[in-house]
C-alpha cells in the first residue's frame, strides 16, 4: 500500500455516494462497480473532509478537539484508512499546475 503522508490533501472522488445511517454509520457506494464498503463514525468523520482542502495533519487534529478518547494509533489507522481508499480509487490527489 501507497504511504500516505500528514501533509497530503486527499480527494473523495465525487461519483461515490456516501449514504448515512441513522446511528452514524455510512455506506460508502461504487456506482460503476456496484460495491459498498460499510464506514464507522470515525471513518466517516475523515470521509466527509477529503475535499483538496484539509490536510491529513488537520484532519486529526479537528479529530482530537471534536472527539474524546482518540487513541495514539489513531494516526496510523487514518492513514492506512486514506491508503486504502487511495487504492481503490476512492480517493486522489489534485496536482498543483506546472
Amino acid at each position: 500500500m501507497k504511504e500516505v503522508h500528514l501533509t497530503a490533501r486527499p480527494v473523495a472522488n465525487p461519483l461515490l455516494v456516501l449514504r448515512e445511517e441513522f446511528d452514524d454509520w455510512a455506506i460508502l457506494f461504487d456506482p460503476d462497480t456496484g460495491e459498498g464498503h460499510g464506514l464507522n463514525p470515525v471513518a466517516v468523520y475523515v470521509y466527509k473532509r477529503l475535499d483538496g482542502r484539509h490536510t491529513l495533519q488537520e484532519i486529526l487534529v479537528a479529530l482530537r478537539n471534536e472527539c474524546e478518547d482518540v487513541p495514539e494509533e489513531a494516526e496510523k489507522d487514518v492513514c492506512d484508512f486514506i491508503g486504502e481508499l487511495t487504492q481503490k480509487g476512492y480517493v486522489g490527489y489534485e496536482s498543483s499546475p506546472g
